[in-house]
């Protein structure tokens, strides 16, 4: 993993997603597993925001605004979900995320019967 696009941050995110898994475990709502990651994240000397806004633009204008989970050193958004499992359109949603900021990384974590994680990409060449 370590030849990936912030690696060494995502393989951090990703360390603190399962401890808080299996301390945890599966049942709670969102919002429980949002806290205890950000804990958890802020322990590893990672520096981040809750429920940061994005807006989305279509031709210079304000068209809406939604709000990612988590962003990691304004390099990583991380999308939490508590859902039996992932679906694509979980998938969809982070990649539109990315899409509406300079932020080039996306991870889609699951706190379900199992936890799961999805690692998303997307190039935004706004020059």
């Amino acid at each position: 993993m370590s030849n990936l696009l912030h690696s060494e941050i995502t393989g951090t995110i990703l360390e603190c997603f399962y401890k808080v898994y299996n301390t945890l475990g599966y049942g709670f709502l969102e919002k429980v597993y949002e806290r205890a990651l950000m804990i958890e994240l802020s322990e590893a000397g990672l520096q981040c925001v809750s429920q940061y806004p994005i807006k989305v633009l279509y031709e210079g204008d304000e068209v809406g605004e939604y709000y990612a989970d988590i962003i990691v050193e304004d390099l990583v958004i991380i999308e939490l979900k508590a859902a039996e499992g992932l679906r694509e359109e979980h998938e969809y949603q982070l990649i539109n995320y990315l899409k509406a900021t300079d932020i080039e990384v996306g991870l889609l974590l699951n706190f379900g019967t199992k936890p799961q994680y999805k690692r998303k990409i997307f190039s935004n060449n706004r020059n």
